[in-house]
């Protein structure tokens, strides 16, 4: 089954790090996506650009509105993914316990990918 692991923290926690703490941080990423990808289960994933650089839009009265920024303020943001295949949920929860992020306060959603029959 497909798992989407959706990362969240402080994005000022990063900008505020120092050259050197950031090559370690991305060392353990390195690490972490290594590590799904000697189990089988990496699909794929991403960071996302700061919460500043998104757009966010909203339907009304027929028309599309645009808003710069997240659509609220909140402690973590949306930081990034990774789409796994796990067999179950136990699994997926593996998978997301060893991420980096949570040694730094962040947190992990899981959320199963709902397959839908197109048809074909």
């Amino acid at each position: 089954m497909e798992y989407l692991l959706l990362i969240y923290s402080d994005e000022r926690q990063r900008a505020e790090r120092a050259p050197e703490e950031m090559e370690v941080a991305l060392k353990a990423w390195f690490d972490y996506t290594d590590w799904l990808r000697e189990k089988g289960w990496h699909l794929g994933g991403e960071a996302l650009t700061p919460t500043a650089s998104a757009t966010t839009i909203r339907e009304k009265n027929g028309e599309i509105l645009t808003t710069d920024g997240p659509f609220a303020e909140t402690k973590e943001q949306l930081g990034g993914y990774y789409l796994v295949d796990c067999a179950n949920l136990d699994e997926a929860i593996e998978a997301s316990s060893k991420m980096p992020v949570l040694a730094r306060g962040g947190s992990v959603e899981i959320r199963a990918i709902q397959k839908f029959d197109d048809g074909e």
